[in-house]
């Protein structure tokens, strides 16, 4: 079947299709002891940017799990590292930068850079051997890091848990804030098109650190620049960020956003409520339960799936990342249930007391 008729892209256009599609958050690598044996010896950059070990990794769990989507391998500092900048990634700890931004004298000497002359070769390169073996049975999303979470690494230095330094930028010296962060937005906007350009059919720009604002400050410091970032990409666009709750609306990004993503904290009847009738919804299982009993975990699934009818269509997904010591077999269990569960969306003009309850999930083999 054509590319356009898959599960993913056709809930990505609002359609309610035959099986809810599924994938995972960081499902390439980490938990799969193909992933590990393949990394031996190779730094994550590295392995990033070598396409036949990143298309490789990207294919690794599609084979395996049978998932909607492949979802490209890369790391969300790798756009900085053809950039130019110096990071590396540090084992238990993540990115680490030799020339934190924090001045405006440093947005000057970062921003002189020209985003349009990444070297995304061999981006493309992985992307193109991805496409050919998916073919035309399952669609490849692309991936970048959103401004702020970028930032929030550029200015902090590094990981961090309050991205202090990041948010007092914003208020201390709004126009380099403004000029880093729009930056930011055209350097992921470079990364994404680079794989959408060579066959990716959707894209995601992930916000990992957006919980860390308040509605206001994510409405006047961050939203604009992320919404340049995808602004007219030609691919539909998946939106997520972690601990967005208060501003989930915002994550709409004016429209600009065919869905989003959200993290495990808020039912996802409530967020359809939030988001409204034309954003589709992805999510949003919660990673702790991966390791939980099979009848506690088949049981969340299910909700999870009642809850996303709620919405003009769902794509099931993780509230965030695999966790790297998850048993891969419980994964792929997922896809199966997932897959042999049949459901009708909710009438929206119906009356809903309370959660979604209105009758259970049945199996497609019933």
């Amino acid at each position: 079947m054509p590319l356009t008729d898959t599960p993913l892209l056709r809930a990505l256009a609002g359609e309610r299709p035959d099986r809810t599609p599924v994938w995972f958050m960081r499902q390439a690598g980490r938990s799969l002891p193909e992933y590990r044996d393949l990394r031996v010896g190779t730094r994550m950059l590295d392995a990033c940017l070598t396409p036949d070990l990143a298309a490789e990794i990207t294919l690794q769990p599609v084979r395996r799990h049978g998932v909607d989507a492949g979802i490209f391998f890369s790391d969300i500092v790798v756009p900085l590292r053809l950039a130019g900048v110096d990071v590396h990634i540090e084992p238990g700890r993540g990115p680490v930068f030799a020339d934190p931004v924090r001045t405006a004298a440093d947005v000057d000497r970062i921003t002189a850079i020209d985003p349009a002359g990444l070297d995304t070769s061999a981006i493309v390169e992985a992307v193109r051997l991805v496409v050919a073996e998916l073919g035309e049975a399952t669609p490849l999303i692309g991936f970048a890091g959103a401004p702020f979470t970028l930032a929030a690494y550029l200015v902090e230095g590094g990981p961090s848990k309050e991205h202090l330094r990041a948010r007092a930028l914003m208020h201390t010296d709004p126009g380099s804030w403004n000029r880093l962060a729009g930056w930011l937005a055209q350097v992921s906007r470079t990364f994404l098109d680079a794989q959408h350009t060579a066959g990716a059919s959707a894209v995601q720009l992930f916000d990992s650190w957006a919980g860390s604002l308040s509605p206001a400050d994510y409405r006047a410091f961050v939203a604009p620049h992320s919404a340049a970032a995808v602004d007219g990409i030609g691919a539909p666009v998946i939106h997520f960020g972690v601990g967005t709750g208060p501003f989930l609306a915002d994550m709409r990004l004016d429209g600009r956003a065919d869905a989003v993503g959200v993290d495990w904290r808020q039912p996802l009847d409530e967020a359809a409520a939030v988001l409204g009738g034309d954003v589709t919804v992805q999510g949003n299982i919660d990673p702790a339960l991966l390791s939980a009993p099979w009848p506690v975990l088949e049981a969340h699934v299910r909700d999870v799936l009642r809850r996303g009818r709620a919405a003009r269509a769902h794509i099931l997904n993780l509230g965030h990342g695999v966790p790297p010591e998850t048993d891969p077999a419980v994964l792929t269990r997922i896809v199966e249930l997932v897959h042999g569960v049949v459901a009708e969306p909710v009438d929206a003009a119906a009356p809903q007391d309370g959660p979604l309850q209105d009758g259970p999930l049945q199996d497609a083999a019933r």
